[in-house]
């Protein structure tokens, strides 16, 4: 499996991971019986380290589609390369590391971290139309 795929594969990991943690924080901020429930009724905004788990999650979930399409646009057509590698490892990494510096609600470094996912994205773009 290529570098790209294999940091595809553990962005899905992560992408679950998340999933899991950020579901978790809201049943316990919403309580287990809203979990069960229908969820048909206004329920308040989750705060604190839920809120913030809930807004990185959509925030991941915001780039991944695109991320995805840029490895398969490299993959595809076998046009795998140090850049589209770099791409691949930056944004896994860099989305790694911004789940938990949002939970902390540390607020510039978080954002520079966003910034080098999309870098990573913008690299992978280029290798698939880069000779």
């Amino acid at each position: 499996m290529s570098f790209e795929l294999t940091m595809l594969a553990a962005s899905c990991v992560l992408c679950l991971v998340q999933i899991v943690v950020s579901s978790h924080a809201a049943s316990l901020q919403r309580g287990y019986r809203w979990t069960a429930s229908s969820r048909d009724a206004e329920v308040p905004p989750l705060t604190g380290v839920a809120g913030r788990l809930e807004r990185a999650l959509r925030n991941f979930l915001e780039t991944f589609p695109v991320f995805v399409a840029a490895v398969f646009l490299v993959h595809v057509p076998g046009r795998e390369s140090a850049l589209s590698e770099w791409g691949a490892g930056l944004y896994f990494s860099a989305r790694l590391v911004y789940f938990p510096l949002y939970a902390a609600g540390v607020p510039l470094l978080r954002s520079l971290v966003w910034n080098t996912a999309f870098v990573g994205i913008i690299l992978l773009l280029l290798a698939s139309v880069w000779p």
